[in-house]
């Protein structure tokens, strides 16, 4: 038969808790305060159960709409055979190169089998604004290959609606911590140093809306999350009239597959908000969490991004660029042989001036 062992801390200091025999109370060896038993039990009761709250998965509202016929008749789906990417246009765009890898194969087939966004945030960021903020990252660079910063090369940005499941819901949090603070004074000729140790809660909900979450496996997760935030003050219901001349990315991972990092987030920001309000400590180290997701609505939305591929010597590096405020990443590669012809050419002036010296 198993059998369940749990350790009592005091709520004060956090230290080990034992039964006194003569008080009939858990007294704390520490700091000597003393608890009566139902009151320890009803702590540890609140904070089992909120541990097993969290640990529950929450169920999300994934009712969402799906395109009209009228409005799909004038969409077109694009498959990249190269790289497999599902891209949407409208039926005015013609045979392009794909935005991913650079395959100029793409071929027009049926638009099906999608949901429709709720929302959009139209472009800010004109072409000519991604072009100048692409050749402003570039510049410095001494050892960026040439094939990166030609015309041409810049010339092959694109703007893509990039699909995002958006995650409402509540946190409920109990976060618990080890604080201490330090004091030091002289006394006689010796310095005494005095920790004090404290055990430090918070409690409370924080309301989420919209966070987000691409749905898409060939837009890197990081790079989506280096250039956000988004303001979604310029959020609007969702029209196939912000897509000519852009491509939109078909999203391929589904709302419910992208709960989990939904979930991590939130629980993340919620740890976060909660530390942040903690100040005046030496130290801080956290000591258990108990966080409670209470889901609400999941919408499905299309944000802006300038995005441009280039392979350098068999390797892929992506730069993209948030559409609606211009935040920038990218992936740059090194010219070795920019880089030994430049430390060659400081190294061997240096290296002779020291045989000069020395010899």
């Amino acid at each position: 038969m198993a059998t369940e062992v749990t350790n009592y801390q005091c709520p004060s200091c956090t230290g080990p808790l034992h039964f006194s025999s003569d008080s009939g109370k858990l007294d704390c060896d520490y700091c000597g305060e003393s608890f009566d038993v139902a009151t320890i039990e009803l702590l540890y009761a609140d904070k089992d159960q909120a541990a097993a709250d969290a640990a529950s998965k929450p169920e999300w509202d994934l009712t969402m709409e799906e395109w009209g016929e009228e409005e799909a008749a004038h969409m077109r789906a694009y498959s990249c055979p190269s790289c497999g990417a599902q891209l949407i246009c409208d039926d005015t765009t013609a045979a392009t190169a794909c935005p991913y890898c650079n395959n100029p194969t793409v071929v027009p087939g049926q638009f099906t089998g999608m949901l429709r966004p709720d929302f959009v945030i139209p472009f800010k960021m004109d072409k000519e604004a991604a072009k100048t903020a692409l050749k402003n990252n570039y510049k410095g660079k001494k050892f960026l290959p040439k094939t990166f910063s030609e015309e041409n090369k810049i010339e092959e940005l694109k703007g893509i609606y990039v699909p995002f499941w958006l995650f409402d819901g509540i946190s409920d949090g109990d976060v618990r911590y080890r604080a201490t603070k330090i004091h030091s004074h002289t006394q006689g000729d010796e310095k005494v140093t005095v920790t004090e140790h404290y055990h430090v809660v918070r409690e409370g909900n924080v309301r989420f809306e919209k966070v987000p979450v691409d749905g898409s496996t060939k837009m890197p997760d990081a790079h989506m999350d280096a250039i956000e935030p988004y303001d979604y003050l310029a959020l609007v219901p969702f029209s196939s009239a912000y897509l000519p001349g852009y491509l939109a990315d078909k999203y391929d991972v589904e709302a419910n597959v992208c709960i989990e990092r939904a979930n991590d987030r939130i629980r993340s920001s919620t740890e976060d908000k909660f530390a942040s309000t903690i100040t005046g400590y030496a130290s801080m180290v956290p000591e258990s969490f108990a966080i409670n997701i209470t889901p609400g609505e999941v919408k499905y939305a299309f944000l802006p991004v300038w995005v441009l591929n280039t392979r350098w010597k068999g390797k892929d590096f992506l730069f993209a660029m948030n559409g609606q405020t211009g935040k920038l990443i990218g992936d740059l590669p090194v010219d070795w042989r920019k880089f030994f012809a430049w430390f060659t050419g400081i190294s061997l002036p240096i290296m002779l001036l020291l045989g000069f010296i020395l010899f």
